[in-house]
């Protein structure tokens, strides 16, 4: 079973930037894994960001984070990263990985943002 694991979240000035790391503990991306990243913000029903397919690096982004929001993989290193440029206050939230392997989806258990106005 994948097990995602998320790092890199903290404490950031609006209008900051930060990446979150997702790896997988124990294992590597496979074939066509597909890394998500969602955010949950309090009181707020959780959204997805963007995702990527591992076997052709495709991108896909939900619109209103288009343009300030980069998902990428590194080979090398086995992860998947989540660049977040212009942070607004708003955007503090419970950031989350997830890794789809075939039917399965597994969810990492978050890295906390906190966007300081």
């Amino acid at each position: 079973q994948v097990q995602p694991v998320e790092s890199g979240g903290g404490l950031v000035q609006a209008g900051g930037s930060l990446t979150l790391s997702c790896s997988v503990s124990g294992g590597t991306f496979v074939g066509d894994d597909m890394v998500a990243w969602y955010r949950q913000a309090p009181g707020k029903e959780h959204e997805v960001i963007a995702t990527i397919t591992c076997d052709d690096g495709s991108r896909h982004y939900t619109d209103s984070m288009r343009g300030r929001f980069t998902i990428y993989r590194n080979y090398h290193e086995n992860r998947a990263f989540l660049h977040m440029n212009g942070l607004k206050f708003e955007e503090t939230a419970d950031y989350y990985c997830s890794v789809r392997r075939g039917s399965v989806v597994c969810w990492g258990r978050g890295t906390q943002v906190t966007v300081s106005s």
